[in-house]
């Protein structure tokens, strides 16, 4: 755990999102956290040693698997209440940003680098919620309303 005794969720799909969360370990490896993600091959190599929890998938436009994983966000984030949630998506992360916010957590959006002038469905449904919202283009500062564009992590 860090010093600051802080606790992170870092919640994302497997794959690219995955990919950029790993981008970040220079800032969450220094915090006790745990992830959720998919039970996927890519994720179980990656995190392994690390504390995660596996949601369920498909999750673009699948409203059961929503529904689960809003029933899935609702135990974890009471069992581990953390005090900071990342994501960079996608469709996970809604019910996580939606519930974490009700717990007290701050929540900070990564949008991907793939999205460059238009934006994501996870990033238009957590926008408004979310504490900050980096970008990493400055096209996406007029897409998204007081994002902050913090260039590119790769």
């Amino acid at each position: 755990m860090g010093d600051d005794g802080m606790k992170i969720c870092l919640v994302g799909s497997s794959g690219g999102h995955l990919t950029h969360m790993m981008m970040l370990r220079p800032f969450w490896s220094k915090h006790e956290r745990f992830w959720v993600t998919f039970d996927k091959e890519d994720a179980r190599s990656r995190l392994e040693g690390e504390h995660v929890y596996h949601c369920y998938y498909p999750t673009n436009r699948n409203l059961l698997n929503l529904l689960r994983n809003t029933g899935l966000a609702w135990k974890i984030l009471r069992r581990e209440r953390p005090d900071l949630i990342i994501s960079s998506g996608a469709a996970v992360a809604v019910p996580f940003f939606y519930l974490g916010k009700l717990f007290g957590a701050k929540l900070v959006y990564l949008e991907v680098f793939d999205r460059f002038d238009s934006p994501t469905l996870t990033g238009k449904l957590v926008h408004s919620v979310s504490d900050l919202f980096i970008v990493q283009w400055e096209e996406m500062t007029k897409v998204y309303r007081n994002a902050v564009n913090l260039g590119s992590i790769f």
